[in-house]
């Protein structure tokens, strides 16, 4: 199944998951959202049962493109995590007449981020790129999940171990946008007519403050949620208090 349906609200909404998750991942927040929305998510290339990404392309460009397949012809409530959330934010900026709202969970466009967060995640992050060079994936995971994750990478049962090894390569595909901008997405966002949500979990990592407080400020229509006990994760974690904060903004609009 590369691609799954929740809900039976009257309002339509496209939900893209983090990096090395599935389309599954967001299966307690739908619960949660049942009544409210008509729910649907794809498996992003190389997650899932998605497509096989193509190595001679932006991996970014690719998700996109997957994700813009999926958007109905009205406008449609985005909500993004992670990865999934810098995807939703480029289908707004690209094509915001088809959003009617926009909900971001901890994007994480490091281009957004220039302070201290941003160094101290580049150092934590060291260590995988130093493992990813030396072909380690068990080691790169490892950093990986001990920033990013809610579990660590040896409490995961074999089967999962295996699905994040085999695709730990994906993170330097991202670079180019998340890293470098190559989308242009930061100089966009001022002119971001859509209304948007940027949520974070209160225990995050500092770079996540750093990207949220940039995206707030810049995007016009921006609104800051915090979630109290959570962390990067939150969507999963905290899927009853993720799903509260988008009915509330939604009641909003």
């Amino acid at each position: 199944m590369s691609v799954r349906h929740w809900g039976h609200g009257d309002q339509p909404a496209l939900l893209l998951h983090c990096t090395l998750a599935h389309a599954g991942s967001w299966a307690g927040l739908a619960r949660h959202l049942a009544e409210h929305l008509s729910m649907t998510a794809p498996d992003l290339p190389a997650h899932g049962a998605g497509p096989a990404a193509d190595p001679t392309g932006d991996f970014h460009d690719q998700a996109t493109e997957l994700a813009m397949a999926h958007l109905p012809d009205g406008p449609v409530h985005l909500i993004g995590h992670s990865f999934g959330a810098t995807v939703a934010l480029r289908l707004a900026l690209d094509a915001p007449e088809r959003v009617r709202s926009l909900t971001l969970f901890e994007p994480v466009l490091f281009c957004a981020a220039d302070g201290p967060g941003r160094a101290a995640h580049d150092a934590a992050f060291a260590p995988h790129v130093d493992a990813m060079e030396r072909g380690d994936t068990a080691a790169a995971a490892r950093v990986f999940l001990g920033i990013w994750g809610s579990e660590s990478f040896d409490d995961l049962p074999p089967s999962q171990q295996a699905y994040v090894t085999d695709r730990i390569w994906i993170p330097k595909a991202t670079e180019p946008t998340l890293v470098h901008d190559r989308a242009d997405m930061l100089s966009r966002l001022p002119e971001l007519p859509v209304p948007t949500l940027v949520v974070e979990g209160a225990k995050s990592h500092p770079v996540v403050a750093e990207i949220n407080t940039r995206l707030a400020s810049d995007i016009p229509k921006a609104t800051r949620h915090f979630i109290n006990g959570a962390s990067h994760m939150a969507p999963i974690t905290h899927p009853q208090r993720g799903a509260e904060a988008i009915i509330q903004f939604h009641e909003t609009l």
